[in-house]
């Protein structure tokens, strides 16, 4: 596969794939945005934040900015593409998924790779809200999957004018197992802490608000020791939690691989080959993809990463590209 014409060039010094990786988590600058937050109550009693930031205009186009697993509408890359696109003269709504927003959700499902009906019904809030602005999508990593796949579920009904999708795990079951190798472990490590703490924290939820449904579906999980790997958890806790038979169910029918042959949108995908997460045999092929959709695979940027300028004046390849390439009218 062809590098992206659009060539990004790693930083001096971060041409690693785990420090491109680790860069923003750790070390970044993180913006300080002014933002309206709005609850957006579902149609089976649950709820998403959303985070809004830039002009008020209702023709101003607007961008949902979709986080990644373990992330949040404060992940710096979140917070980095709102600013950017600000500067532009466009706002955007953050979404947290279920239980991402510092606050449990109130069922005892979970947010997942495949979770794009609550995408489809923020669309379709956000289409009610401000329906003479053009609205287009931004997703990373799990958000990037959950909109690959609501595209490919909607076709030509997908409501946005254009979506991007970066460091996208394609194949849930194979990105887990390239998780489990090598460093990734780390991250791997890490995931599973949070994912730990985000069912433990919902726990707590019902067990001081009585809600007795929502303790004994976490009960039934039975005893959750020696979760190691992705395969463990979403065996063991988001397949039955979300409607799946196994991780094998919950990996083939969320995966947005299987959904790309769909799409009618105009999609940007950009992607690394040295991302860390996924390997480079998950990605698509170009048979797979519609005419429609494009796809930048660069050399190096990590999982989403994509850092360049110098470690001392950092730039962000990715709030430069994505707002490029929507303001070019895709």
């Amino acid at each position: 596969m062809p590098p992206s014409p659009h060539s990004f060039r790693p930083a001096l010094g971060l041409a690693n794939p785990h420090l491109q990786t680790l860069w923003g988590p750790l070390w970044r600058k993180i913006p300080s945005l002014e933002r309206h937050r709005e609850r957006l109550w579902l149609a089976d009693g649950d709820f998403l934040d959303l985070d809004w930031h830039g002009p008020h205009q209702i023709d101003a186009p607007l961008v949902l900015v979709l986080h990644g697993l373990t992330g949040s509408s404060s992940s710096p890359y979140v917070l980095g593409l709102q600013q950017a696109l600000a500067h532009r003269g466009w706002a955007s709504a953050a979404v947290n998924w279920r239980g991402c927003s510092g606050e449990p959700n109130l069922l005892p499902r979970s947010y997942h790779s495949g979770a794009s009906e609550d995408l489809a019904a923020t669309i379709a809030h956000v289409r009610a809200q401000r329906p003479q602005a053009p609205l287009y999508a931004v997703g990373y990593s799990l958000g990037g999957n959950i909109l690959l796949k609501h595209l490919g579920e909607s076709g030509s009904n997908s409501q946005l004018q254009g979506a991007v999708a970066v460091s996208v795990p394609f194949r849930l079951d194979q990105c887990a197992d390239r998780i489990a190798m090598g460093f990734s472990r780390f991250y791997q490590a890490h995931f599973i802490r949070a994912m730990m703490a985000y069912l433990k924290d919902k726990q707590k939820r019902f067990a001081h608000e009585g809600h007795k449904d929502g303790l004994a579906a976490i009960d039934r999980l039975g005893p959750l020791t020696n979760l190691k790997t992705f395969w463990d958890f979403d065996g063991r806790v988001t397949a039955p939690l979300n409607g799946f038979r196994d991780a094998h169910d919950y990996y083939k029918r969320a995966s947005s691989r299987y959904f790309l042959g769909e799409n009618k949108t105009p999609t940007l995908i950009i992607h690394a080959k040295d991302d860390p997460f996924v390997f480079p045999h998950s990605l698509p092929t170009a048979n797979e993809l519609t005419p429609s959709t494009t796809l930048e695979v660069h050399a190096r940027g990590g999982h989403v990463g994509f850092v360049d300028g110098s470690l001392k004046n950092p730039g962000y390849y990715l709030e430069r590209r994505i707002p490029q390439w929507l303001e070019a009218g895709h």
